[in-house]
């Protein structure tokens, strides 16, 4: 098939994708952040997970962030105008009581559910939970079962089967991820499909690959945009009112409205802290734009909050709360720093040529 041939067979199948999302949601877009508890797990042998790469000298319970840093970020997130995609960290990392106190907080800080992705959760966990969270996240990754034993072989599927089957009759909703570029086909399509189709699921995150230092795939091909929004195209004809994410990296800017246009209803993983008020930040909001989306929130201007007084709302223990608010404006620092930088670099004069 030539090349015009398959060019011309992207672009219909973006245009029904596109057609499928309009008949089903408004013109908009979220950022959506993803709130990390560890960068440790207990498992620690998937093959493109960053956390493979940690030192065995670190105990991944060791690896824990501070409550405090956690929950400065929700603070930010809810006063950015940011999704909460979900709230995750390594396997085994968080006691269930840890892991309750958080929620808790979370829940006072955004006054909504949230999603959870903490591995496979039992029945009795989750009805433990059930006033703080929304829906689970199964951290599937790919569906096809050789592929999977090969990238995950510590992480089996069927655990997080039973995770779906139980959020079901708990009426939690179910959400699961899969990565571009681990080695799945358009073949294995079908087999996402069912997937999706049995355990009902309400949402996936559609990521591409990252190729970690020190994983498997280190020096693996970063799947083109095509090759992201053929899955994301496929899944929005497929199952017209899924929430599909898609997540970037700070060097994927430049194909957020080519996926958007694939029918993805947010974005994700860039670093929305980190980068806040960059040039990279600037154009995933004009990339939005490019797609006729309106982006909700923002990843650019600097809301102006009585920062200490949201953390004094709290019900938290005085010396918590001071270490948040010590949190929270050790990330305004940065935030507004940024900010200036891009000012102050927009307003110099030009050099002469």
């Amino acid at each position: 098939m030539s090349t015009s041939s398959h060019s011309d067979d992207a672009e219909a199948l973006l245009g029904k994708a596109q057609e499928a999302y309009l008949a089903h949601f408004p013109p908009t877009v979220s950022f959506e952040r993803a709130v990390f508890f560890s960068w440790g797990c207990t498992i620690g042998d998937c093959q493109f997970c960053y956390m493979s790469t940690q030192p065995d000298s670190k105990k991944p319970t060791e690896t824990k962030r501070s409550n405090a840093s956690i929950l400065a970020e929700f603070i930010l997130a809810k006063h950015l105008g940011w999704d909460i995609g979900f709230f995750t960290g390594g396997i085994g990392v968080l006691k269930p009581d840890e892991l309750e106190f958080l929620l808790k907080a979370i829940f006072q800080i955004t006054n909504e559910k949230i999603w959870l992705s903490v591995g496979p959760v039992s029945k009795p966990l989750l009805q433990r939970y059930l006033p703080y969270i929304r829906g689970v996240v199964g951290s599937t990754e790919t569906i096809s079962p050789i592929l999977h034993k090969k990238v995950c072989p510590s992480k089996p599927l069927a655990p997080y089967e039973r995770m779906f089957e139980a959020a079901k009759e708990l009426n939690l909703e179910r959400a699961m991820t899969f990565i571009v570029g681990l080695g799945e086909t358009k073949d294995d399509l079908p087999l996402l499909i069912e997937f999706i189709q049995k355990y009902a699921i309400h949402k996936i995150h559609i990521y591409s690959l990252i190729p970690e230092k020190g994983t498997a795939y280190e020096h693996a091909t970063i799947p083109s945009k095509e090759e992201q929004a053929w899955w994301i195209a496929q899944l929005r004809i497929a199952f017209p009112i899924l929430n599909i994410q898609c997540g970037i990296w700070e060097d994927r800017v430049d194909r957020v409205s080519y996926l958007l246009n694939a029918g993805a209803n947010s974005i994700s993983k860039f670093k929305g802290l980190k980068l806040f008020g960059t040039p990279l930040a600037g154009q995933i909001e004009e990339q939005a734009i490019r797609a006729g989306r309106k982006f909700q929130g923002t990843l650019t201007k600097f809301p102006h909050i009585n920062w200490d007084a949201e953390v004094e709302r709290l019900s938290l223990e005085g010396e918590l709360k001071e270490y948040i608010k010590k949190a929270l404006h050790n990330y305004l620092h940065q935030m507004k720093k940024n900010v200036e930088t891009l000012k102050n670099r927009e307003s110099a004069p030009i050099a002469a040529q």
